[in-house]
């Protein structure tokens, strides 16, 4: 057995057996590094450069200034907005959770969080309005998806410091298929509410409403503005940009909202170091997992294997898609685009596709593996909100994954959708 294939056959043993899968990774990595008697000192010195990118240090800013805005009132001003807005038409619950969890990942760039955060306030409402709490779920842990799609996105900073692709162009790209994404799951829901009824109308809000409901959101509705103004207008680095988003929240949330408190702000900083440390975990054992099979030229393998099969683009993206769809139901978004994002960037070129076309292709694919078991995130945190099983919740989110497969679809042939902004 080659150590490569140790290292294949342990990870998928480890997982099998739900190891975390940054430890995981690392044991795996581990094992194959034994096996060629390779100096530990690689694994550790590896380990240890991996922190030494200004680009990742974009990933504790942005997760910070997500849970700071959490947590205080900007993330439940968009809320209000969307109510005010959409209340009124029929399924106008559901249509707001995707529309929040669209304005919300703009925020925090964590779908997990977004799953949470949104979650947790739309699913009982939408349950007291009659809906079924699958659905809620159902829905709510599509909406999720979005946290990682609209800019600022982690994995996306993931993709872009381990592929060397610009993170300023990935986030400018990322805008018009996230927005489509979310059009999609809201064409969608109304397609199932209107078969099922599920749901309650409301009266129309008043422009009075509509506007104080847009005054109170403004605060929220500046973050993408800023961020992504400073990041496209040259002022800022993305890593600096995230420095800039957390201290406009804690501006804001201090002084204007005036819903921070010290004792508040001491609870945030525990919760965003839990979480930054096992994004963390996942980003050094991936990485070494990484150079290790390129240090085994993997990546040339892999690009002459491919090209033996097809030398078609529209028929490697397909393959690509295949891929990605699989791998996305049993390892985590951020590990596989550290893992794969190295070997597959420059297979793509190969080919002819845009790195930063082919990075927003590979991150909405792998977004699937939110809504799929048996990784699922977005599926167990809403079945933590709700207590309800997995397999149950698996089928009624099974339209929306197949709404972004039909995404996918248009993303792989017509690169303009991502790259128009460009």
């Amino acid at each position: 057995m080659t150590s490569v294939t140790l290292l294949f056959v342990t990870l998928a043993f480890l997982l099998g057996l739900g190891v975390p899968i940054g430890i995981s990774i690392g044991l795996a990595t581990l094992a194959g590094i034994v096996h060629d008697g390779i100096p530990l000192l690689f694994f550790t010195q590896r380990c240890f450069n991996t922190f030494d990118s200004f680009p990742l240090m974009a990933v504790p800013f942005f997760l910070l200034a997500g849970d700071i805005m959490q947590r205080g009132t900007l993330a439940n001003s968009l809320l209000g907005l969307c109510q005010s807005f959409v209340g009124h038409r029929r399924g106008g619950l559901a249509h707001i959770s995707v529309l929040t969890s669209l304005f919300y990942g703009a925020l925090c760039g964590s779908s997990a969080a977004t799953t949470a955060a949104v979650g947790g306030i739309m699913i009982p409402a939408m349950s007291r309005e009659g809906y079924p709490t699958r659905f809620a779920a159902a829905v709510n842990a599509a909406g999720g998806a979005l946290g990682v799609m609209i800019p600022p996105s982690i994995p996306l900073i993931l993709y872009g410091a381990s592929g060397s692709v610009s993170i300023t162009d990935l986030f400018i790209a990322g805008i018009i298929p996230g927005v489509i994404v979310a059009a999609g799951f809201i064409v969608t829901s109304h397609i199932i509410i209107r078969k099922t009824g599920y749901g309650e109308i409301h009266p129309k809000a008043p422009w009075s409403e509509r506007l104080h409901a847009l005054a109170v959101a403004k605060w929220a509705i500046l973050v993408p503005v800023i961020v992504l103004g400073f990041i496209y207008g040259g002022i800022t680095t993305p890593t600096e940009a995230g420095a800039v988003a957390v201290l406009y929240a804690l501006l804001v949330e201090t002084f204007i909202t005036r819903s921070l408190t010290w004792n508040l702000l001491k609870e945030i900083m525990k919760s965003s170091l839990s979480t930054l440390s096992v994004i963390f975990l996942i980003i050094i054992t991936a990485t070494a997992m990484g150079t290790f099979l390129q240090f085994h030229n993997l990546d040339k393998v892999l690009i002459d294997f491919v090209h033996s099969v097809t030398q078609s683009q529209a028929v490697f993206l397909f393959i690509m898609l295949i891929f990605f769809l699989i791998i996305g139901t049993f390892m985590d978004c951020s590990a596989t685009i550290l893992i794969f994002a190295p070997l597959l960037v420059p297979l793509a070129r190969s080919y002819g596709v845009d790195p930063v076309h082919f990075g927003i292709f590979m991150l909405v694919a792998l977004c699937t593996g939110f809504l799929t078991p048996p990784v699922g995130t977005n599926l167990f945190v809403v079945c933590s909100l709700t207590g309800q099983n997995i397999m149950s919740i698996s089928k009624e989110v099974l339209p929306y994954v197949l709404s972004m497969i039909v995404v996918l679809l248009m993303l792989m042939y017509i690169p303009s959708v991502t790259l128009f902004l460009l």
